[in-house]
């Protein structure tokens, strides 16, 4: 789905840029231009990326309790 129409940006590239490093929306405009023109997709990119930082977290979250449990931890 587009997220900022002025760049045409999507959430894809959103998420995409999240798994490179991007933890901001002023380092998605800096990659992707996002927010950066009319400045009305800002709040829907902030959602985009919230959702994709919170999933890397759960996600990393995850794998760090699996080797714990198979090495024996518990």
């Amino acid at each position: 789905m587009y997220v900022c129409l002025c760049k045409g940006v999507t959430d894809g590239q959103i998420r995409e840029a999240v798994r490179e490093g991007a933890c901001t929306v002023r380092e998605l405009g800096a990659r992707l231009g996002v927010a950066t023109c009319c400045g009305r997709c800002a709040s829907h990119a902030r959602i985009v990326l919230d959702e994709a930082l919170n999933a890397a977290v759960r996600k990393a979250n995850r794998g760090a309790a699996c080797p714990a449990v198979y090495a024996g931890a518990f």
